[in-house]
């Protein structure tokens, strides 16, 4: 199956805004949480942007399916292109605290400690996963959130202090699929169990027909709440992008 060409000039936008990155913002990093859109992304930075990194968020808390793509992942990638996914965890200590005061699953309670359980476990990993880098990189697209739809492909994080890109922003999910099954990326199993969009296990399921992609995330929440603080939107965003 060939690809048409939107996709492939989206697929040479994305490659040019790799290049980019990696000449201008080096260190640069990718978090790579293994969700299809990241596998394209792995797939393209290991062929076309080696010098950039990538890391995962272990929360501890991953389905047994993100581990085996993970472990599929590392030695498909790194036998092939040399590429190493280094993985961040969340501090024992404050794990401890939270599960202590307000129990192991206190995240269904409220939105509040929803949002204080990914902070252990996601934010404050991340800042530590990007210290000393002047660009992270990301998996996000318009179309799969309504937080998401104003987002630019070049942004300011003030959170982090450092660029902050998304090269997939224009990208369909059709485009993320054919680009898959075209260059036979491997991706997480949960997929093909009607999972569009992989967190952590208690906090994800699967869809039925006609519901919205991120409707399987902290779905006993609003939508407008469905974000889990990795991509806070209190910025100052540019959408001048790295390669203009």
């Amino acid at each position: 199956m060939s690809l048409d060409a939107l996709l492939l000039q989206k697929i040479d936008n994305t490659t040019a805004l790799l290049h980019s990155i990696a000449a201008q913002y080096a260190p640069a990093t990718f978090a790579n949480s293994f969700g299809v859109e990241d596998m394209v992304l792995t797939d393209l930075i290991s062929k076309h942007a080696p010098t950039i990194g990538l890391f995962s968020l272990d929360t501890g808390r991953l389905p047994e399916e993100t581990y085996q793509l993970m472990q599929q992942t590392m030695a498909h990638y790194g036998a092939k292109y040399g590429i190493g996914i280094q993985a961040y965890f969340p501090e024992a200590a404050a794990v401890e605290g939270y599960i202590r005061a307000h129990g192991p699953n206190a995240f269904y309670d409220s939105v509040e400690l929803r949002k204080r359980c990914c902070q252990i476990r996601k934010v404050e990993p991340l800042k530590r996963a990007l210290q000393g880098k002047k660009a992270w990189i990301t998996g996000l697209r318009r179309e799969q959130a309504p937080t998401r739809k104003d987002l630019a492909d070049s942004e300011w994080d003030a959170d982090n202090q450092l660029q902050k890109f998304n090269p997939l922003i224009e990208w369909t999910n059709s485009d993320v699929w054919a680009y898959i099954r075209h260059f036979g990326v491997p991706y997480n199993a949960l997929h093909d169990k009607h999972y569009p969009s992989i967190g952590c296990a208690p906090c994800t399921r699967a869809i039925s027909v006609g519901e919205d992609i991120r409707a399987g995330r902290w779905w006993w929440e609003n939508p407008e709440s469905k974000e889990c603080g990795l991509h806070a939107r209190d910025t100052a965003v540019s959408k001048k992008t790295a390669a203009a």
